[in-house]
């Protein structure tokens, strides 16, 4: 017992005399600065360099002296160790980080994480691609990773490595797939050409029928949009075409056949069953409006995957002389006529499977047909799976 309390009272004493010690230690003067860098050098440029002791020893002596600009010692440690040093280690530990969200598959981690890194290595297009694809891992980060594909296809393009992708094409296609999912809520007919881009390269994503249902409703909710509206707005007050209008209806039409590829190669690529018969039933009421039946339809699905995907058309500007019908539309135009509108068509033009046709009299005495209600969007639901 006596033993044990002579040891506590020796350790008390011990660490009553250490604490001053170290309060000593940690002030600024000549003998401490000059031990602080012996430490530092001895350990920095040693035969075994210790590079945790030569940062210990070089921060106490810039932790407790205070900045000279004339302090050649301090400037030294400073600039060539200490700086560099915490620099490698917290780019090392954010580094971990990073990877730890990339195997996790933590997308809003690898954002966060991601543009601390870009910081100081503000080209590594490793990187941007990791942020790049964290929107098409979760749909609620694309408006975040859209800038960064945008940039690792800048960086690709120049030459950068195209990692961790097996090709370029793959990396390419995906971060322009990353661009038309962001850009589509909010711009459908700015979203089309990277839809377009995405499928052009040859990787999974060019038989991707989830791609095309996409393209197909960009179509649909951008620029037929507009032209219907447009289309609406240049009819005569009886309902019969201007010459404004059947231009108008020129380049709609150009936008519908656009519509029927994309859906043509959705139904081409399905591969579930059910996600197969609902693109089909769209494509088909939509053909059917275009082309007056559904003739020919089966050999365009089957084709569909061997032709290269168009790009959105050129605006026509003008039309060509053509004989009209009585109703004053031309002919040859297939009677596609906006959904939701009324004016003259072609004789014998039907709207889709189900709908009401019928006919009314015009002023001049030519028929024409009742409002055509436009096939439904795409049941989405339905078409996320192949």
């Amino acid at each position: 017992m006596r033993r044990t309390i002579k040891l506590l009272t020796l350790t008390a004493m011990m660490a009553i005399f250490a604490a001053p010690a170290f309060a000593q230690g940690k002030e600024c003067n000549e003998e401490n600065k000059g031990a602080w860098y012996q430490t530092f050098l001895a350990n920095f440029r040693g035969e075994v360099p210790q590079q945790k002791i030569a940062y210990d020893a070089a921060k106490a002596y810039l932790d407790s002296c205070p900045a000279d600009p004339n302090d050649a010692q301090a400037t030294y440690m400073r600039d060539k160790f200490v700086v560099p040093y915490e620099k490698i280690h917290k780019d090392a530990d954010t580094a971990k980080q990073f990877d730890d969200a990339v195997k996790s598959k933590n997308y809003a981690e690898q954002l966060r994480v991601g543009k601390q890194l870009l910081v100081t290595s503000p080209d590594n297009t490793l990187i941007y691609i990791y942020l790049g694809q964290a929107g098409l891992g979760d749909a609620a980060l694309l408006g975040d990773s859209a800038p960064y594909a945008k940039k690792a296809i800048e960086l690709i393009e120049g030459g950068k490595p195209f990692a961790p992708f097996a090709s370029k094409d793959q990396a390419l296609a995906s971060m322009n797939y990353t661009l038309a999912k962001a850009t589509v809520k909010t711009d459908p007919t700015a979203a089309i050409p990277y839809f377009v881009k995405a499928a052009r390269f040859e990787t999974d994503l060019k038989k991707n029928p989830q791609l095309y249902a996409e393209l197909a409703s960009a179509y649909e909710n951008g620029p037929r949009a507009k032209l219907t509206d447009e289309y609406k707005s240049k009819i005569a007050p009886d309902g019969t075409d201007t010459p404004e209008s059947k231009l108008v209806l020129a380049n709609l039409n150009q936008i519908i056949d656009r519509q029927i590829d994309a859906w043509a190669r959705a139904v081409a690529y399905a591969t579930d069953p059910n996600g197969k018969k609902a693109v089909m039933a769209d494509l088909t009421a939509l053909y059917k409006y275009r082309n007056k039946s559904d003739a020919g339809l089966a050999e365009l699905v089957a084709s569909a995957p061997s032709k290269p995907l168009p790009d959105l058309p050129a605006a026509i500007t003008s039309l060509p002389s053509a004989s009209t019908t009585t109703g004053g539309t031309p002919s040859g135009n297939n009677g596609s006529l906006p959904p939701g509108t009324t004016g003259a068509k072609p004789a014998g033009n039907t709207g889709p499977a189900g709908t009401a046709t019928g006919t009314q009299t015009t002023k001049t005495g030519g028929a024409k047909p009742a409002a055509t209600p436009t096939p439904k969007p795409p049941r989405r639901s339905n078409h996320r799976r192949g």
